[in-house]
């Protein structure tokens, strides 16, 4: 009798035990946690194909696809082409994952990744071997899809063959002579020849002292001058020039120091070489 006795205290105590909680009311029981976004196993939807090799899938999960590389610049569009209609909207099932990275089964049990190395349209990533090694070579034998045609590689720009035009020929030569001088002032003679090989008609040539010269009388030509700048041009007379020919001039001039020759001519523009 007493052993049934302490019986019953103890299963009035366990009872108690069992559903007592704070302020004397029933624990809830736990509640179970929801599972994992595309758990191993599970089937689901791709939502968006974001590039040829990273999917979003229906419960927003955004993943890469494992074992594939990621594709060049110029076969970027054409993969990115075949993920999508390969995969977008498509029932798929997760194999396996791994953080941040998805295998994809598509309904008739092909693996995705397989099935893009195999057409050529991306390249396998940290496989050493088995049927994705065996796919790529073979569709690199096959030149399928990016193997048609590779990237072009850059090539420095050859170097630039082009040089500076020569300058034109010149039309004529000048030859400069001081054939007298005296205390403040020179006579000069100037002679133009014509090596153009070409008629002139109507002329007029320049130049510039360098010691403050100054023309006082000129022949065979009409002479004015600015400064150091002086311009000559014909004589009605001494307009024609023929082909290898040439017309001289003389003139007085004065000069306080140095009575050095110029160095430069032209004639109608053009330079003139000195002889």
């Amino acid at each position: 009798m007493a052993a049934r006795k302490h019986l019953v205290v103890l299963l009035i105590l366990f009872t108690a035990a069992c559903t007592a909680a704070q302020d004397g009311k029933p624990s809830p029981a736990p509640r179970a946690t929801s599972s994992s976004p595309a758990e191993p196993g599970s089937s689901t939807k791709v939502r968006a194909v974001l590039d040829g090799r990273t999917v979003e899938l229906a419960d927003g999960t955004r993943a890469r696809i494992s074992s594939l590389a990621e594709p060049s610049s110029c076969a970027a569009a054409a993969a990115l082409d075949f993920t999508t209609k390969t995969l977008l909207n498509k029932e798929v099932r997760v194999s396996s994952i791994t953080p941040g990275e998805v295998s994809l089964l598509l309904p008739d049990g092909t693996d995705f990744a397989l099935l893009a190395v195999r057409s050529g349209m991306l390249r396998t990533s940290g496989v050493d071997g088995g049927p994705l090694v065996e796919a790529e070579t073979k569709a690199q034998q096959a030149k399928l899809g990016l193997w048609a045609q590779e990237c072009p590689k850059s090539t420095p720009a050859p170097p630039s063959t082009s040089t500076t035009p020569p300058p034109p020929a010149p039309i004529c030569v000048v030859v400069y002579r001081v054939n007298s001088e005296w205390p403040g002032a020179f006579q000069a003679e100037v002679t133009v020849r014509n090596v153009s090989g070409a008629l002139i008609e109507g002329w007029t040539l320049r130049w510039r002292f360098a010691d403050g010269q100054t023309v006082t009388q000129m022949w065979n030509a009409a002479v004015s001058q600015s400064g150091a700048d002086v311009t000559v041009t014909n004589a009605g007379y001494t307009a024609l020039i023929v082909p290898d020919g040439s017309v001289s001039l003389g003139f007085n001039g004065s000069v306080t120091g140095p009575n050095s020759v110029p160095t430069a001519f032209t004639l109608n523009g053009a330079a003139c070489t000195t002889g």
